[in-house]
């Protein structure tokens, strides 16, 4: 007698990710409804070897102050979810190696929109092939008991409305630094974040020497401090390069939109004097 005991292990991902079926790239890696813009486009491309398919759906989700998620069904008090005021079509995907597509997202019922912003996340989830391309059909043994692992692999991007004036503050508190022998520099902070709205944006680390020598020693892409949260805990290793001396000088902590149409804009910076 044969037993097979089937398990399915899910992950969640950033908007790049590649498994055994395929690579999926999507862009943009998030999509802000604000103004009169009703429909927007998300361009999707295989960069695999394999052809892949995505099932599509909207997904709940909390951001912890540590900036890990976690799936939630109900809104937190002052977030409110996306989903109900958008649409998307197709509904799934099938990609071929190296062949694209788009998907569209719409905004719909505005009329019952309140002021405020709204967020939801659009999830890919990767349909498995559960046999290995090319690999021989084998004769089961039906003497035996057999478990197979099967991972399934989803990837989210948020989507956000926005409705009347937005306001938001940043500010840059707890900046600490850690040293340890053969470990790299390690820097701390904490975002905090009030308004009504959420923040996204890029950090850039610069070391500045006493005789004002300023040398970029570290860059982190796409930080968000989404709503309801107040803040944002943040950590990050910074680069050691000749000259760079982290017992003298000072640190730039700089905070800007992330903006690729425009110059950023300033969101918050701090200094952090090194002894």
């Amino acid at each position: 007698m044969r037993s097979n005991f089937y398990l399915t292990i899910f992950f969640i991902l950033l908007p790049l990710f590649s498994f055994a079926q395929g690579n999926l790239l999507i862009t943009p890696m998030r999509v802000v409804f604000e103004g009169p813009k009703k429909i927007q486009e998300l361009n999707l491309a295989n960069t695999g070897r394999d052809t892949a398919r995505y099932l599509i759906s909207f997904i709940e989700i909390r951001m912890n102050s540590n900036g890990t998620f976690e799936k939630i069904s109900e809104p937190d008090s002052g977030q409110l979810f996306a989903s109900k005021f958008l649409r998307f079509f197709p509904k799934s995907v099938t990609l071929a190696p190296g062949e694209a597509q788009l998907v569209k997202v719409q905004l719909t019922k505005t009329s019952q929109l309140q002021q405020g912003e709204y967020r939801s996340h659009i999830y890919f989830r990767a349909v498995p092939d559960t046999r290995v391309q090319g690999e021989p059909e084998k004769l089961k043994d039906t003497s035996s008991i057999a478990v197979k692992l099967t991972p399934v692999f989803g990837i989210t991007i948020p989507v956000i409305i926005r409705t009347g004036p937005s306001d938001v503050h940043v500010n840059l508190s707890d900046v600490s630094l850690e040293l340890k022998d053969s470990i790299k520099p390690r820097l701390n902070m904490v975002l905090q974040r009030s308004g009504n709205r959420s923040v996204y944006g890029d950090i850039t680390i610069e070391h500045v020497s006493e005789k004002g020598k300023v040398t970029t020693i570290g860059n982190v892409r796409g930080l968000a401090v989404y709503t309801p949260n107040q803040l944002r805990e943040f950590h990050m290793e910074l680069d050691q390069k000749p000259g760079v001396n982290y017992h003298h000088g000072r640190l730039r902590i700089t905070y800007t939109t992330a903006s690729k149409d425009a110059s950023p804009d300033l969101l918050a910076q701090a200094e952090l004097q090194l002894h």
